[in-house]
């Protein structure tokens, strides 16, 4: 090595080019240079060598944050909420577009949320833009100012200032983001299909917004890609029922993309209480039999990636009523924990989770230099304990709000450390930034 390293890390393992073994990564200037054996002879300001029970990750990406900030912050922010990302061992994360006000549907909207965000993040963060009716001409001017995509909801979104797009919209909408060059994220859920949920039992929840709501969304959203030529990913699959549907547009080569979410890998609807809306999300968890398909789609690449959902809200939201409490898990800080606590249950490795977290939700997003330990690729880095199991306790969680499903849930994996760029973050100094779409 001609040039000392600003950093060494060693381990005796760690996920590099899809696998784990021993390394050592070589850093300098925030960037990965150099990827060697364990024992390499080089010189570095900082060496340091993971114990036996770490294995180094590269920092998990999530592209599905609700942060809430402007507007709605008593719910979360930028602060709390890249704190925990931070705390769970993701180094990125990308802000959905509702639930903040202004949501990001203008550039305007936009540049509020940037300011609110200036300094106050822990991990760095990108934001998506929103496709609401009569936004069409703001998509082109939010692209240009780097949101990585649009979502749009085919639902009620569950807020009054972001309204679902009706389906000729869907299509008008893609034709746009086709032109342009732009990816459409799609909440997925068919009104006509859906009931009024009401009362505190899970399971007539669960039956308000059956199977079928999400198969009809999903097969209307792969119809207007076909139609389009635009790029559509769907977001919280939940539904195994819409992975023959999903799967032949895949086989058809239409450019589809899917996600689900560590609450639905975790969670069973037989054994969700009544009255339990830290478990209410939209779409709903849904039975051990469908929960297990979902794994086998993930280990099978029909499901491209798995991020957390995290939407958080206050404690008074989640009422004992399915039906008027708000729908969302809080999950940011614990989604890498969750994820791999149920994968090493059925066999899957950290190589396979880091695939699923890190690596392709940084391809969707385009971000390059993120999702993998890689010469070029910036240092985020995790000393990940995979045996090392903890009781979930709301109350020290980062998030603002102590609301989630996990309560008294055994957890094993935990993020020791985190260096992000290069550097050992911590949660008494805000080293994320900001990122734009083709950042490097």
């Amino acid at each position: 090595m001609e040039q000392p390293l600003d950093l060494v890390v060693r381990a005796e393992r760690a996920v590099v080019d899809g696998a784990e073994r021993p390394a050592a990564v070589g850093v300098r200037d925030g960037e990965v240079v150099a990827i060697g054996p364990v024992d390499a002879d080089w010189s570095a300001a900082e060496d340091v060598r993971l114990a036996q029970d770490e294995v180094l990750l590269p920092g998990m990406v999530d592209t599905h944050v609700h942060v809430n900030e402007p507007g709605r912050t008593h719910w979360e922010g930028f602060e709390t909420a890249t704190r925990a990302a931070l705390k769970g061992g993701t180094t990125t994360i990308v802000d959905m577009p509702l639930n903040s006000l202004p949501p990001t549907t203008t550039v305007e909207a936009l540049d509020i949320k940037r300011a609110a965000a200036d300094g106050e993040c822990f991990v760095d963060v990108g934001f998506w833009g929103g496709a609401v009716p009569g936004n069409l001409e703001d998509l082109l001017p939010l692209h240009d100012e780097g949101v990585f995509g649009f979502k749009c909801f085919l639902i009620d979104s569950g807020v009054p200032e972001f309204p679902p797009l009706f389906p000729a919209e869907l299509d008008q909408y893609l034709r746009r983001t086709a032109l342009i060059g732009a990816l459409m994220i799609v909440h997925a859920e068919d009104a006509g299909s859906v009931t009024e949920a009401t009362g505190s039992t899970y399971e007539g929840f669960v039956a308000s917004r059956p199977d079928a709501s999400e198969v009809t969304a999903i097969e209307r959203v792969i119809d207007a890609v076909r139609r389009s030529g635009g790029r559509a990913h769907i977001l919280h699959l939940s539904s195994a029922q819409a992975l023959p549907a999903i799967r032949a547009a895949k086989a058809e080569g239409l450019p589809i993309t899917v996600e689900t979410c560590p609450h639905y890998l975790s969670f069973a609807a037989e054994t969700i209480a009544d009255g339990s809306t830290t478990h209410k999300c939209c779409p709903p968890i849904r039975s051990d039999v469908n929960r297990t398909r979902l794994w086998e789609a993930i280990a099978d690449g029909t499901i491209d990636c798995v991020v957390s959902d995290h939407s958080p809200c206050t404690t008074d939201l989640k009422t004992p009523d399915f039906g008027t409490a708000w729908g969302g898990v809080a999950s940011v800080q614990l989604a890498l924990s969750a994820v791999w606590t149920e994968a090493a249950r059925r066999g899957h490795t950290l190589a396979d989770v880091t695939r699923w977290m890190s690596e392709r939700p940084a391809a969707l997003v385009g971000l390059e230099s993120k999702g993998a330990i890689g010469v070029g690729r910036h240092a985020d880095l995790v000393a990940f304990a995979p045996e090392e199991s903890f009781v979930v306790e709301a109350a020290r969680l980062e998030h603002k709000n102590k609301v989630t499903a996990y309560e008294g849930v055994t957890l094993t994996g935990v993020a020791r450390r985190t260096w992000l760029r290069g550097v050992l973050a911590t949660t008494e100094r805000p080293l994320g930034r900001l990122l734009r779409r083709g950042d490097s």
